[in-house]
């Protein structure tokens, strides 16, 4: 076990030569550096250089949107299309076709910052048609795999991307009073599908991690917070709050339960274990708050919201995206400096976010560090898997 608790520095060898091949070879490569990067830059822009931000999404309302389906469901996409690959023999998608998915993420980027309708409809395009592209491309792999146990993930994803395309018409039309609730519809939707990843590769890696280790995987539970996720979505688009309230409530009690039950004191001297069940945790916590503020006990949307966001997914995502990342490129699963530093780094964003919302003084330093430590902590993340996402697998060279 001495040697999952240990800190280390990145080995220094003769690395290969950048390869389009290989970084087009799974979905975490490019949709993990393009979804990091876009974190860093896109919460510099909404905090240091909004003015920049000239497309027909308001400020808020693009800066909401590029959260959640430009980072945090760009991310949850490339984790997809990458342990799909696993579940399932088949690769969802890669190649020219990976490459293309990508364009299609790049121009939506670039037209909703630009003025203009034709450049928010030729984004708005793209994005619905990445949507669209990735659930079809995942589907298909689980069809053919006859995977059934994985059915529900790419109708989770394609109700994701109907979210976001509700979103865009809605600012299309300049309908703003439906855009809260299509954002929650789609803060939902990936909640859920975090929630399902989560419980079943958590224990999976801890297991594997800690030797000894034995946690019950608790599969009973899953098809409950799996219900109560899709009853709380019912809700939320009826517009039935006692329902949505009671609907999250239990689907963020089961997060918590199952963090308790993945035996935390165990994981607590390895950094690629206790940041996933702190996301876990957080997220749970999320909605429990989502939860509270449906049933009127929280007057602000902004505090489920970022609890979640900030709290849950990204926690998970920077947890994800080192352990997935060292996995899939064949390198040692032990973290170094640069990782618990970023891992660090997250974590006092969301508590600094957070700590913005309060009615104080000093509520706009706290967001300008907030995003100080959010867009360094990315930078770490790419500084140290950047160079080697674009590389063959390591244990790959002679």
């Amino acid at each position: 076990m001495a040697q999952w608790m240990e800190l280390e520095e990145p080995l220094r060898t003769r690395e290969p030569a950048p390869q389009w091949t290989a970084f087009l070879e799974l979905g975490f490569r490019p949709l993990y550096l393009l979804g990091c990067l876009w974190a860093a830059l896109s919460v510099a822009l909404w905090v240091h250089a909004p003015q920049w931000i000239a497309g027909r999404m308001p400020g808020v309302f693009w800066h909401a949107h590029e959260m959640l389906w430009a980072f945090v469901a760009t991310i949850a996409v490339g984790f997809l299309f990458t342990a799909g690959s696993n579940w399932t023999g088949r690769n969802p998608l890669q190649g020219r076709a990976l490459g293309a998915l990508c364009l299609l993420w790049l121009v939506a980027r670039a037209g909703f910052l630009l003025p203009g309708p034709q450049a928010f409809a030729v984004a708005a395009l793209c994005e619905t048609a990445f949507f669209c592209w990735a659930a079809l491309a995942l589907g298909r792999a689980i069809q053919v795999a006859r995977s059934r146990r994985n059915y529900g993930l790419p109708l989770l994803l394609a109700g994701l991307g109907a979210a976001d395309a509700l979103y865009l018409w809605s600012i299309w039309q300049g309908d703003y009073g439906a855009l809260m609730q299509r954002f929650n519809a789609g803060l939902l939707c990936m909640a859920v599908i975090a929630l399902l990843i989560a419980r079943r590769v958590i224990p999976f890696f801890a297991m594997r991690a800690v030797s000894g280790l034995q946690i019950p995987m608790h599969a009973a539970s899953g098809p409950w917070q799996l219900g109560a996720g899709v009853v709380a979505l019912a809700c939320l688009l009826a517009g039935w709050w006692p329902g949505l309230a009671a609907g999250l409530a239990v689907a963020g009690l089961i997060a918590l339960w199952q963090v308790l039950a993945w035996k935390p004191q165990a994981v607590r001297r390895v950094p690629l274990l206790w940041i996933l069940y702190l996301g876990h945790a957080a997220l749970g916590a999320g909605l429990l708050v989502a939860g509270a503020h449906a049933a009127g006990w929280v007057l602000r949307p902004a505090w489920p919201v970022h609890v979640i966001g900030a709290g849950g997914f990204a926690l998970l995502i920077i947890g994800m995206c080192t352990r997935t990342s060292m996995g899939h490129l064949g390198l040692p699963l032990r973290t170094d400096r640069s990782m618990v530093a970023a891992y660090a780094l997250v974590i006092a964003a969301a508590a600094l976010r957070l700590a913005a919302l309060l009615p104080t003084a000093l509520s706009l330093a706290a967001l300008h560090a907030s995003a100080a430590a959010w867009v360094l902590a990315f930078a770490l993340y790419l500084w140290r898997f950047a160079p080697l996402l674009v590389r063959p697998r390591a244990d790959r060279q002679a």
